[in-house]
C-alpha cells in the first residue's frame, strides 16, 4: 500500500509570506480573491477568582471575574509593551440579583478589541448579602486588579469603572467612596462598612466611571411612572436593602444613594463621571439620572451626561456604534 503513495515532501521552514500558494480551483470553487487583512478581534479570555466571601451562615462565598485582554497574536499588543492596557472594571447589572456576567460580552470584545483590558465583576447578589456587599465587592476588585496587573497586562495607573443598570449604582458607590478608606457610615443606628480589607495595600479609586441607566435615590423610584414597584421587600431597592420597605427605612436608603457620597464643593474631587440614560427607560427613570447629574453639577464635579431620547432600560440603543464610541472615547480621553 506504501507503494502507491505520493512522495513525501518534508516540512518547509520558510516565511509564512513566502509559502507556496495552491492555484489549483476545481469546478465550481468560488475564489474570495483579494481578502488578506484579517480585522476579527482576537481576544483571550480568563476566568479568576478574587475574592471568597464568607456569607452570614458561615459558608463560603466565592466571587469571580472574567478577564478578557487583547490576543497575544493582535499587532495592538505590541504597541502596549510592559506598560500594560488600560483597564475597564464591568459591573453587570441584575436588579442586584444573580448576574448573567456574559450579557455585554460583545461590547467587552469590541472595546478589548481596541486596547482595552476588560474586566467583568461577579457581586453577592442581594439574595445572599444586602447593602454594602455588591459595592465592597467592586471595590476589591478593582484592587485586586492592580495586584495582579503585571499577569493581566493591566497598567495599574489607568483603571476605570463602568456599570449598567443595578451594576451602574454599583460602580457609583464603588468609585465615589474608594478615598473614604474603610471608613463607615451610620444608618439607622448601626455602622455600615464601606470596604473590606482585602487587597489593602492597593487603591480603589478609579480615573473615571461609566453609568448607563443607574439608580441614584431608591426612595424616589416610585415618585415616577415605572413598569415595576420599587418600594416593596420583594422589589429589587427592597431586596437589596435587606427586605424591607424602601420608604420606611430612608435612613437606610440615603446609605445607599450614591448622591450622598458628592462631597460639598471644593472638599474632594470625585472621578470623572459619564452618564448615559434612555428617555423611554421603564425600569429606572431618566429622573434618577436627572438627580444624579444635577447633584454633581451643583458640587462643581467633572461630569458628562448624554440621553437617548427614544431608549428603554437596556433597549438595542445602548447597543449600536454610536453609543458604544461615546464610551470609548470618554475612556480613552481619560485613561491615556
Amino acid at each position: 500500500m506504501a507503494a502507491n503513495l505520493p512522495p513525501y515532501v518534508k516540512p518547509l521552514s520558510v516565511a509564512l509570506d513566502d509559502f507556496p500558494r495552491i492555484e489549483v480551483v476545481p469546478e465550481g470553487c468560488i475564489e474570495l480573491d483579494g481578502l488578506v487583512d484579517d480585522d476579527s478581534y482576537q481576544v483571550e479570555c480568563r476566568e479568576l477568582t478574587y475574592v471568597t466571601r464568607v456569607l452570614a451562615g458561615g459558608s463560603p462565598c466565592p466571587r469571580k471575574l472574567y478577564v478578557l485582554v487583547p490576543s497575544s497574536q493582535d499587532p495592538i499588543k505590541a504597541s502596549y509593551g510592559a506598560a500594560g492596557f488600560p483597564c475597564v472594571v464591568f459591573v453587570q447589572g441584575s436588579a442586584w440579583r444573580k448576574q448573567h456576567l456574559y450579557a455585554h460580552f460583545a461590547d467587552h470584545v469590541r472595546l478589548c478589541s481596541h486596547g482595552f483590558v476588560v474586566v467583568c465583576v461577579q457581586y453577592r447578589e442581594s439574595d445572599l448579602a444586602p447593602f454594602p456587599a455588591q459595592m465592597q465587592d467592586a471595590k476589591s476588585a478593582v484592587r485586586f486588579v492592580r495586584a495582579r496587573a503585571k499577569e493581566l497586562h493591566v497598567d495599574p495607573m489607568r483603571v476605570a469603572l463602568w456599570g449598567d443598570s443595578s451594576g451602574a449604582h454599583t460602580a457609583l458607590l464603588a468609585a465615589f467612596t474608594a478615598g473614604m478608606a474603610t471608613q463607615g457610615v451610620e444608618a439607622e443606628g448601626r455602622l455600615i462598612d464601606l470596604d473590606t480589607p482585602d487587597y489593602g495595600e492597593q487603591s480603589a479609586e478609579v480615573s473615571c466611571v461609566v453609568d448607563w441607566y443607574g439608580p441614584t435615590v431608591l426612595e424616589l423610584m416610585n415618585a415616577v411612572p415605572s413598569s415595576q414597584d420599587h418600594n416593596g421587600p420583594e422589589s429589587p431597592e427592597g431586596r437589596v436593602l435587606g427586605g424591607v420597605f424602601v420608604r420606611e427605612h430612608l435612613g437606610l436608603a440615603a446609605a445607599a444613594s450614591p448622591l450622598s457620597y458628592i462631597p460639598p464643593v471644593g472638599e474632594r474631587a470625585l472621578p470623572p463621571v459619564l452618564i448615559m440614560h434612555g428617555g423611554c427607560d421603564q425600569l429606572v427613570s431618566f429622573d434618577q439620572s436627572v438627580r444624579l447629574y444635577e447633584a454633581l453639577r451643583a458640587a462643581g464635579q467633572d461630569v458628562t451626561f448624554y440621553k437617548l431620547p427614544d431608549a428603554h432600560h437596556g433597549s438595542a440603543g445602548f447597543r449600536c456604534t454610536g453609543a458604544l464610541d461615546v464610551v470609548e472615547n470618554y475612556l480613552r480621553e481619560h485613561l491615556t
